[in-house]
């Protein structure tokens, strides 16, 4: 960030422009060292398929077997000593990668587009080629970590995107409906909060509060925090709101609402009421209408649908979970990821620089973890975290 002081006194002694023009000039150089590291990144990819091509070819035509990729690594490593990533482990994740995507691409996703983990990642976690280019596709758009990418994984994101019961077709019009659909989840898991399944409703909001980056990542990417317990004056009496959020991309203020119980119709109707409120009170005139989730303890999804029904504000219902028991992916006979990083580390720093991917390609990658100022009337603290992070503060 630039010192404003500096600013101050370079503006006094140059001539009128020049501030202007250096700033420019910095995103000039900014946008040149992104487009220089995402080449770097797509032929350092498109070497890997090559290796990878010519060790599948000769051990199908030639009989190779493991002895020579060790053979290979270490003369690889002896030849290119500046470099890193000749490792027999690497090498193995080459001819993998050349036998699951021989056209270049995790479905219709180019692979150079990922980092070179990000693509392991999938085909190593991941068997079915539609959710590989599914998560490749995620990871593009939201500029995922590594490690946000194996939680995403891990948690089953693609099944639960989307999946909430909401009246948002028939509230919303096209496409906004679409894309608000998508914005939402079921289950969401918040299992990171470390409380039973008997907890009560300001356990949980308090808990959520207190690890607010986890619950951003779970929640997806455009959620800002506004506040909590915001209160909500109607004709003299008071309402408090259990969250508020504030969608970047769909433009809209969000209520979340919490109930440690499950659902009933009656909840629908009064957080129908609150996002009445909002809109009157808070939403500003270049507002889309403020959406509202209910999260629920548990919900029959034939009754939420009844209760939606005769709704008229769009809102969505999905449950929460505290505790969970999910089944372990089987893993590949391929080595792990981390058995290779350090053998990765100069590549990984180089491809670092790429900015929406740094994260996840530093020399030390972190474990998996177990607006435009706006109307005065409107609370004006709010805390945006990028999803793509997945770190606690």
């Amino acid at each position: 960030m630039s010192d404003p002081d500096m600013s101050t006194s370079i503006s006094s002694a140059w001539p009128a422009g020049y501030v202007e023009w250096l700033n420019q000039l910095k995103k000039d150089i900014a946008r040149a060292r992104q487009r220089a590291a995402s080449a770097v990144n797509s032929e350092l990819v498109g070497l890997y398929a090559r290796i990878g091509r010519e060790i599948l070819f000769r051990q199908e035509t030639q009989g190779w077997g493991a002895r020579v990729i060790d053979r290979l690594a270490r003369d690889l490593k002896d030849a290119f000593p500046d470099m890193r990533g000749w490792s027999s482990s690497n090498l193995k994740y080459m001819r993998f990668f050349a036998q699951q995507c021989p056209d270049g691409r995790i479905g219709q996703q180019p692979a150079d587009q990922l980092p070179w983990f990000h693509i392991v990642t999938l085909l190593t976690k991941l068997e079915d080629q539609t959710e590989r280019g599914w998560y490749a596709q995620k990871t593009v758009q939201n500029g995922w970590s590594r490690t946000s990418l194996e939680l995403h994984i891990k948690n089953g994101l693609r099944q639960r995107q989307g999946a909430a019961i909401t009246n948002f077709a028939d509230r919303l019009p096209s496409p906004e409906s679409a894309l608000a659909q998508e914005t939402l989840k079921d289950p969401y898991l918040f299992d990171f909060l470390g409380l039973s399944d008997e907890a009560q409703e300001r356990e949980i909001e308090t808990g959520l509060i207190r690890h607010i980056t986890r619950f951003l990542l779970e929640l997806g990417s455009g959620f800002a925090f506004v506040g909590r317990q915001l209160r909500l004056e109607v004709a003299g009496d008071e309402f408090f709101i259990d969250l508020l959020f504030y969608h970047t991309r769909l433009k809209r203020y969000v209520v979340v609402e919490l109930k440690a119980v499950a659902f009933k119709p009656e909840h629908a109707g009064q957080l129908n009421f609150y996002l009445s409120a909002v809109d009157a009170q808070i939403k500003a005139e270049d507002d889309n209408p403020t959406i509202g989730l209910l999260l629920c303890k548990q919900q029959n999804r034939l009754v939420a649908e009844y209760a939606l029904n005769g709704i008229e504000k769009p809102i969505g219902v999905a449950e929460y979970q505290l505790m969970r028991n999910l089944p372990e992916k089987l893993g590949h006979s391929l080595p792990s990821i981390e058995a290779i990083e350090a053998e990765f580390a100069v590549e990984a720093h180089t491809i670092g620089s790429l900015g929406r991917f740094d994260a996840s390609l530093s020399t030390q990658i972190p474990p998996l973890p177990m607006p435009q100022k706006r109307s005065a009337r409107r609370p004006t603290k709010a805390i945006l975290a990028n999803p793509g992070d997945g770190h606690e503060n």
